[in-house]
């Protein structure tokens, strides 16, 4: 029986590769064979790419025949180079939990918080986005902190974060946390806190939060719009 005269094999194809290398995947144009044949193609390509150290490229290529084994293998390479968020994205495209996890995990141990909050967050992973959440706040790493309890809905640890940045004196992050925390008591708290400090602008911000009308009036009708 006659195979299908659309499927070549790779080896038939050895002394284009190099020039199809240079044209780059954006330019390639495959439509004229079938789907094994242009499986086999990417899987070429982009072992190629990784043969010349061109890893992105070689993502790109395994994206399109969708090879999760390569995309899994060039995420181990990113991590023994430490490039720990290329591998994140290549263990993510290759729906690798497995690994998304142990290399979410190692990023909290070594305190590489910003690409803890990525790995769990592409497994949805309440428990441990709120641990590092928590490891954010413990080492003041307040826009981080925030942005793991607005993502995990923990309008709890926004007010305790948010208190926290009160006491340190970062009224901006308090009043974002209190915001995301829904606390009206809280913002009209730290208008007040502001308003001892002679921050207007930053006041009237909070009282607005706080819809504390009373207030909101006071600043404009005693300091005029000149003052924010």
């Amino acid at each position: 029986m006659a195979g299908n005269p659309g499927t070549k094999k790779v080896s038939d194809f050895k002394t284009i590769l190099p020039g199809l290398l240079d044209k780059g995947l954006d330019k390639i144009d495959l439509s004229m064979f079938d789907e094994p044949t242009k499986y086999e193609l990417f899987n070429a390509l982009g072992d190629e790419y990784i043969r010349r150290g061109r890893l992105n490229d070689a993502v790109k290529a395994f994206i399109l025949s969708g090879n999760k084994e390569k995309l899994t293998k060039i995420g181990d390479d990113y991590v023994t180079v430490g490039m720990f968020s290329n591998a994140i994205d290549s263990y993510r495209l290759a729906s690798n939990e497995e690994r998304l996890l142990r290399i979410g995990q190692k990023c909290l141990e070594e305190a590489r918080l910003s690409d803890a909050i990525k790995a769990f967050k592409s497994l949805n992973n309440i428990p441990m986005l709120t641990k590092v959440g928590q490891e954010c706040m413990k080492r003041q790493k307040w826009d981080y902190a925030i942005e793991v309890f607005q993502a995990v809905g923990d309008k709890k640890s926004l007010l305790e974060l948010g208190d926290k940045c009160m006491a340190e004196g970062q009224l901006g992050y308090a009043s974002r946390a209190f915001e995301l925390g829904e606390d009206k008591d809280k913002l009209s708290l730290l208008g007040d806190t502001c308003m001892r400090q002679g921050l207007v602008a930053a006041a009237l911000k909070a009282y607005t939060l706080a819809g504390n009308e009373m207030m909101v009036q006071f600043i404009k009708t005693n300091f005029g719009a000149q003052s924010f």
